[in-house]
């Protein structure tokens, strides 16, 4: 075993400890892996709490899943790793979790794509929820496809999240940079919603990516609305409303109006609803 793959080894031990000492895993859910070269991953095995693996634990595996060494089984969610590295050749890591508030917003449909906090805006930029599809099946690498060129973490429907990197804690930070993100944006739309940044801002953000050292896979779309409708995602759709000159925030009101037509209210909308109707009723 050589020295880098041995460390290799201890990170991923200590990555699967915070993800579980954080509550990002339960029981044995979740998966890392990360290159050991050109030809091989290193990966957690199946059915082992993230939070109490050792470095012998690992598989070995060569870019079709097959196994080349170790006693265990790779995770039975390999495929969508192997589809990030066949994706991104750059990427070195990738890891797979499910933290609780970014999870709700995945089960609940709602993507991580308005401009609010501009630390995500400048290492992330927006997170988008891939489609559902059944855990440790072909489907699951499907599902990551369409964004996995343009974005280095997103959400997965009813699932988690999945993120990626140049190196491990990379991909670890940003599972944590996505559940940071998850937990203001609950509480502010909880506060009435947030205030967006506004699109010279963001455009302003991205200039300072250089300036900080980080590589963004893709860049902001032009058009947001036009690109979410694309089969594959070669910009970043990140809602960010236009502003007056020089203005830098801006309300940003969920619309009541969903694009199925639903009425969409918030708690303090349909209570103010409820009271307005009763006091025409007496």
């Amino acid at each position: 075993m050589t020295p880098t793959e041995l460390q290799l080894r201890t990170d991923i031990v200590e990555v699967g400890r915070r993800l579980y000492a954080r509550g990002y895993t339960a029981s044995n859910d979740g998966n890392i892996s990360v290159r050991l070269d050109g030809d091989r991953l290193l990966m957690t095995p199946t059915n082992v709490c993230k939070g109490f693996m050792n470095e012998q634990m690992m598989v070995i595996t060569d870019l079709d899943g097959n196994k080349l060494a170790g006693e265990r089984n790779p995770s039975s969610e390999i495929q969508m790793h192997l589809e990030v590295y066949r994706q991104r050749p750059e990427i070195q890591a990738v890891v797979h979790a499910h933290p609780p508030v970014a999870t709700a917003f995945a089960v609940a449909g709602i993507p991580l794509d308005r401009a609010v906090l501009a630390e995500v805006v400048t290492t992330l930029g927006s997170v988008p929820i891939a489609e559902y599809a059944t855990p440790s099946t072909n489907e699951l690498p499907e599902a990551v496809r369409k964004y996995v060129k343009a974005h280095d973490g997103m959400l997965l429907a009813n699932h988690g999240a999945l993120t990626l990197g140049t190196d491990l804690f990379s991909a670890y930070y940003k599972m944590e940079t996505i559940e940071h993100f998850a937990n203001i944006s609950f509480v502010a739309r909880m506060l009435g919603g947030e205030r967006l940044l506004s699109r010279d801002e963001v455009m302003r953000l991205q200039g300072l990516r250089g300036r900080y050292g980080i590589a963004a896979p893709a860049p902001i779309c032009s058009d947001p609305v036009a690109a979410s409708d694309m089969d594959s995602a070669d910009c970043q759709v990140l809602f960010a409303p236009p502003s007056a000159a020089g203005e830098r925030l801006v309300p940003g009101r969920i619309s009541p109006v969903g694009a199925d037509d639903e009425i969409r209210l918030t708690y303090r909308e349909l209570t103010a609803l409820i009271e307005d109707a009763v006091k025409h009723l007496k």
